[in-house]
């Protein structure tokens, strides 16, 4: 049986104000733990990091997330954070 690799849900800021972005996060998350996906990719790029901190401020305290960190390399690296969800 072939097996095909499972699509994690992306959602990418880039371009957005950090007032904008945590508003497309907010449903974002709802509703890839709503579709079931075990984690999701959520894109900031570089930047100044500004992007990336509220994001990251913003998981820190969201109740469905487990844990969220960078990126591996090949899905962004530092431009962009995995997020696992609590099941």
């Amino acid at each position: 049986m072939k097996r095909f690799p499972v699509r994690v849900p992306e959602l990418d800021l880039h371009a957005l104000t950090a007032d904008e972005a945590i508003s497309q996060l907010a449903t974002f998350l709802h509703n890839a733990y709503s579709a079931g996906a075990p984690q999701a990719l959520v894109v900031h790029g570089k930047g100044t990091g500004v992007l990336r901190t509220e994001v990251r401020r913003y998981l820190a305290q969201h109740p469905l997330v487990f844990h969220y960190g960078e990126a591996d390399r090949f899905h962004g690296g530092t431009g962009a954070t995995q997020v696992i969800f609590k099941y």
